[in-house]
């Protein structure tokens, strides 16, 4: 017989559920485009209307590995976040602010 999550995780030391919780926030923190669109609630043909486009084009979007920054912050923006862009380095993290003007230009 499954045993219940409760009770496998209160079986685990303290320190394994730590690194496990840990390990479930930069799962959540890192998605693919589909999972964040699903994770937000929204259905490929709700995110297309708010987009003006066709359902199909969402999905094809959801599958690509390039596209255009401006095509990605019309994306981010329909499912209500802001995009931003960070170029980490190992002496620290930059915010590349050359694609905020994208937005206003548009």
């Amino acid at each position: 017989m499954a045993k219940k999550f409760k009770e496998l995780r209160a079986r685990m030391s303290p320190v394994s559920r730590a690194r496990a919780e840990a390990r479930a926030k930069e799962m959540l923190a890192e998605m693919p485009l589909n999972e964040l669109r699903q994770a937000r609630g929204l259905s490929q043909k709700l995110l297309a209307e708010s987009l003006h486009v066709q359902q199909p084009s969402i999905a094809k979007l959801e599958k690509r590995t390039d596209m255009y920054v401006s095509t990605l912050r019309s994306h981010i923006e329909a499912m209500g976040g802001q995009l931003e862009i960070i170029a980490r380095f190992p002496d620290g993290s930059v915010k590349i602010t050359n694609f905020s003007e994208l937005a206003e230009d548009a």
